[in-house]
C-alpha cells in the first residue's frame, strides 16, 4: 500500500498527540475551554472548525494581521457559499463579484451540509492558513477525519462522495477568486519587502532593526469586499509633533509612559488588560483578528445560534475584518505616525520599556502607530456583533482561559461597546499607542462594521 507523506505525517501526529509523553520544547495541547455541544449540529461543525483556526492563527507565522483578516474573509465566504441554496432570503455571492465563479449545478441534490461544510473548512482552511508548524498543522487532516467519521454515520456513500465533493469544489472556487487579487498574493509572499523604505520627518514611524521592517506596507492595494479605503474617512492625526514638554503631544506621549509603568508597578487591573487584550505575539497567543473568532465561536455557542445565521454572522465578520485591515494600514502608511516608545525612550525616560518586552524581542509593532489596528478590529467587529445580539449582553470572553505564561484569565462585559473600548484603549498601558491612535481606530472600524452590516445578501 502506497501512503502519500501527508498521510503519515498526520498518523504520526495523531499518534504523537495521543501519546502521555511531554515535550518541552513542542506545545500542541489546545488551552482552550472544551466547546460545548450546540443544539445545530452543523453549527457544530462551523465551531470546532473556527476553535481549530484559533489555534492555526497563534502558530501562523508571518500572517498576522493582515494576512490573517484576509484569510478569514475568504474561508467563510466559502462556508457560506456551501450552503446558500439551502438559507431563505439569501443569495450567493457569485453575481456581486465578478471574479468569483460557482456552478451550482455542480451541486448534488442529495448533499449532507454538516459533511460538505467540513470538507470545505479543511481544503480552505489548509489553503489559506500559511507558514504553520507540521504538528499543529496536521490537525486540519485529523479534524477533517474525525468529523467525517462522526457526521458520514447512517449515510449512503453515495451522499458521503457528494457532500465531500460540493465542499470541495466550493472551496477551490474560493481559492480560485483569491488568487485573482494579485497584489495581496505578492504581499503574502513578502511581508517585510525590503524595498519599502518610509519616508524621513520628524515624528515618521521608522524602524531600526531588520527584524522592525515595515510590515506590509502595500495592503492597501489589496481587494475589499464591501467598502475600499478610499470611501471611507480618513482623519489626519489631531496632535501635531513636538518636542517641547509644555505641548499636546508631549502630554500624550506622557500619558502612555504613566500608564504602562503604573501598569508594570502597582495597577494590576491596567497590567491584566493590557495582556489579557495584547494578542502580539506569535506562538503565544492568536492574532487580533483572530481573537474576534474566537469571540465570536463564544457568541455563537452563548445565543444557541444555528448554522444558517452562523455563516451570515461569520461571513460579515470575516468582511468587516478584512476591509479594515485594508483602511487602517492605509491610513498608517499616509500618516506615519511614530510609536511612542521612541519617543518615551529618547525625551522622557531612556529605560523605557513596553509591556510587550518580556514576551517579544522586538516589542514595537512593525508598522506605523496611527491608527491602531487593534482598536480598528475590536469596532469593526463590534459593529457586526452588535448588530446580530443587540449590544446589551451578558458575554464572558474566555479566550485565554487557563494560560498561565500571561495574564488572560476571563473577562466579563455587559455590552460589546464596552469591549471593544476596553480593547482598543487595552494599547496605552501596553505601551504601544497613544490615545489618539486609539480613538481613531474604534471610529473607523464602526464605520466599517455599518458598511457591512448594510451589505445585502439577499439582491
Amino acid at each position: 500500500m502506497n501512503l502519500s507523506f501527508r498521510t503519515i505525517l498526520v498518523f504520526i501526529c495523531t499518534l504523537f498527540l495521543w501519546s502521555s509523553c511531554s515535550n518541552e520544547q513542542i506545545d500542541v495541547t489546545v488551552q482552550q475551554p472544551t466547546t460545548p455541544i450546540a443544539t445545530d449540529v452543523n453549527t457544530q461543525v462551523i465551531l470546532d472548525w473556527n476553535q481549530l483556526w484559533c489555534e492555526l492563527d497563534r502558530y501562523a507565522t508571518g500572517m498576522r494581521p493582515n494576512a490573517s483578516t484576509r484569510a478569514l474573509a475568504y474561508i467563510h465566504l466559502a462556508a457560506f457559499e456551501v450552503c446558500v441554496d439551502d438559507m431563505l432570503g439569501y443569495t450567493s455571492n457569485k453575481d456581486r463579484y465578478t471574479e468569483l465563479n460557482i456552478d451550482f449545478t455542480q451541486r448534488e441534490a442529495n448533499v449532507n451540509v454538516g459533511l460538505a461544510l467540513n470538507a470545505c473548512y479543511a481544503r480552505a482552511i489548509d489553503h489559506f492558513m500559511y507558514n504553520v508548524r507540521p504538528d499543529i498543522d496536521s490537525k486540519i487532516e485529523i479534524l477533517r477525519q474525525q468529523k467525517e467519521l462522526e457526521l458520514s454515520a447512517n449515510l449512503s456513500a453515495e451522499v458521503v462522495l457528494n457532500s465531500n465533493d460540493w465542499g470541495n469544489y466550493v472551496a477551490d472556487q474560493i481559492i480560485s477568486y483569491s488568487l485573482t487579487d494579485t497584489a495581496a498574493e505578492a504581499q503574502i509572499g513578502s511581508p517585510q519587502p525590503l524595498s519599502y523604505e518610509p519616508p524621513v520627518g520628524n515624528g515618521f514611524w521608522t524602524y531600526s532593526d531588520d527584524a522592525e521592517r515595515a510590515l506590509f506596507p502595500y495592503w492597501s492595494s489589496v481587494r475589499t469586499f464591501v467598502i475600499s479605503s478610499a470611501a471611507t474617512s480618513s482623519v489626519p492625526p489631531n496632535l501635531v509633533y513636538s518636542e517641547d514638554t509644555s505641548s499636546e503631544f508631549y502630554t500624550a506621549m506622557q500619558e502612555v509612559y504613566t500608564s504602562s509603568e503604573a501598569s508594570r508597578t502597582t495597577d494590576t487591573e491596567s497590567l491584566w488588560i493590557a495582556e489579557f487584550w495584547s494578542n502580539d505575539v506569535e506562538g503565544l497567543m492568536m492574532s487580533p483578528p483572530g481573537r474576534q473568532i474566537s469571540i465570536a465561536n463564544q457568541l455563537i455557542q452563548q445565543y444557541n445560534v444555528d448554522h444558517e445565521n452562523a455563516l451570515v454572522l461569520l461571513l460579515k465578520l470575516g468582511f468587516s475584518l478584512n476591509d479594515a485591515a485594508v483602511s487602517t494600514w492605509a491610513d498608517k502608511y499616509e500618516y506615519m505616525v511614530m510609536r511612542p516608545s521612541v519617543y518615551i525612550q529618547e525625551f522622557i525616560d531612556p529605560a523605557f520599556q513596553t509591556n510587550l518586552y518580556p514576551y517579544i524581542s522586538w516589542p514595537n509593532p512593525s508598522f506605523p502607530s496611527y491608527p491602531s489596528g487593534h482598536s480598528t478590529f475590536a469596532s469593526a467587529a463590534a459593529g457586526i456583533f452588535i448588530h446580530h445580539f443587540g449590544n446589551n449582553t451578558d458575554f464572558i470572553d474566555r479566550s485565554h482561559e487557563g494560560r498561565t505564561e500571561f495574564l488572560g484569565a476571563p473577562r466579563a462585559y455587559t455590552t460589546f461597546t464596552q469591549m471593544a473600548a476596553e480593547n482598543g484603549f487595552s494599547r496605552l498601558p501596553l505601551g504601544v499607542h497613544l490615545r489618539m491612535d486609539c480613538t481613531e481606530g474604534l471610529r473607523l472600524g464602526y464605520e466599517i462594521s455599518d458598511a457591512v452590516n448594510a451589505f445585502d445578501l439577499s439582491l
